[in-house]
């Protein structure tokens, strides 16, 4: 995967030049996956896609919906680890794979895009994580990704929301409110990361409470995993950060947020007008729901993500249910050239008859 490494070795994580390059790292991925994995070849074929010369743009490319990845067990090669979604729809869940190099890569990529955006520090802070702690039996995606962004900065301590019972995983407030007391005393950062629901949720609490904090210099808040099942409890993104200024004294501009999903691991992060600008690594096609024909900017549409990060798993070009906007660069303040992507919400499984009526026609002779 020659063609991958030299895109992944970019240094500009958003250099608009290099659109030639990605699309030919995708025609690299795509030969490998076509005589690799038997079922994505059923799919192509059932495309009428027999070639990487068929593919003369990236929206060209077989689009797999993700859902069909929590239904069907995708392999195309050895692989080095898996990672799962967290199974929030009927309990399904996506299983990916990456082989050594693809996680070579995904390094490289999330060094390059948080150092550009300014959260890798060598200053020693305090973790209080989100979400729950990873093990080797739980391979969940968003413990993992959470758990990972502790090492951005040297870690004095980790403390995790959620602790596990008799009843499952619970969210420990209390014992989050406990850490703030003894935090705010201190001098070292606190670095809240993993879910804003959570997040969201302890600001809550403390305004309920009549609590408040005033957090040490350099303290952030790090967003990522999205709402998940408390999707009718989010929050607009003003209100967000005006309750994390007023209970934890933490302004906006250290408020982060990060967009991926485990069918498409690659690193958004928002910049300081808090958009998602396409990095150099993906590109993202916004589809008319009723045609599946791409559309162009500023038309709201299905979001279909493509990158040739791994050949283990057939996750070229994956089809969300997110509904989304592609605006052109140039229509954010922050200076990056590159598309910045908006998530408008999420469509339900049933209301995407499309997507789902294309899906049991391109695979066909596949057992899902």
């Amino acid at each position: 995967m020659r063609l991958r490494r030299k895109l992944f070795a970019n240094k500009d994580p958003y250099d608009s030049t290099k659109a030639d390059l990605f699309l030919a790292a995708c025609k690299e991925n795509f030969d490998y996956l076509y005589g690799n994995c038997e079922d994505y070849r059923k799919i192509c074929k059932g495309l009428k896609i027999s070639s990487s010369d068929d593919i003369k743009t990236a929206a060209d490319l077989p689009v797999i919906p993700t859902m069909m990845f929590k239904r069907h067990d995708f392999r195309s090669g050895r692989y080095f680890f898996t990672m799962t979604s967290s199974g929030t729809s009927g309990g399904h869940k996506s299983v990916i794979r990456f082989e050594f190099s693809a996680a070579l890569a995904a390094l490289r990529m999330s060094l390059k895009v948080t150092r550009y955006h300014g959260v890798i520090s060598f200053r020693p802070c305090r973790y209080i994580v989100m979400g729950f702690r990873p093990t080797r039996k739980n391979k969940v995606a968003a413990a993992r990704t959470a758990y990972l962004t502790t090492f951005l900065a040297p870690a004095i301590s980790r403390k995790f929301i959620l602790k596990e019972t008799a009843d499952g995983l619970k969210p420990d407030f209390d014992g989050i409110v406990e850490a703030l007391k003894k935090y705010e005393k201190g001098k070292a950062p606190v670095r809240f990361m993993g879910f804003p629901s959570y997040t969201f949720f302890l600001f809550q609490l403390l305004e309920e409470r009549g609590l408040s904090f005033k957090l040490p210099e350099g303290s952030k808040i790090m967003l990522g995993g999205g709402w998940k099942q408390f999707y009718r409890e989010e929050a607009d993104k003003a209100t967000f950060y005006k309750l994390a200024k007023k209970t934890l004294g933490v302004e906006e501009e250290n408020i982060i947020e990060f967009f991926g999903a485990v069918e498409h691991p690659i690193l958004y992060c928002d910049c300081k007008a808090h958009h998602f600008h396409v990095p150099v690594y993906s590109n993202i096609v916004i589809r008319d729901p009723d045609t599946l024909e791409p559309m162009a900017e500023g038309n709201t549409g299905l979001v279909n993500l493509i990158s040739p990060l791994t050949r283990a798993t057939p996750i070229l070009s994956v089809m969300t249910d997110d509904l989304g906007i592609l605006h052109p660069g140039s229509s954010c303040p922050c200076g990056v050239k590159s598309p910045y992507l908006e998530i408008i919400g999420r469509v339900a499984p049933e209301d995407i008859k499309t997507c789902a009526a294309g899906a049991a026609d391109i695979l066909k002779g596949v057992n899902v």
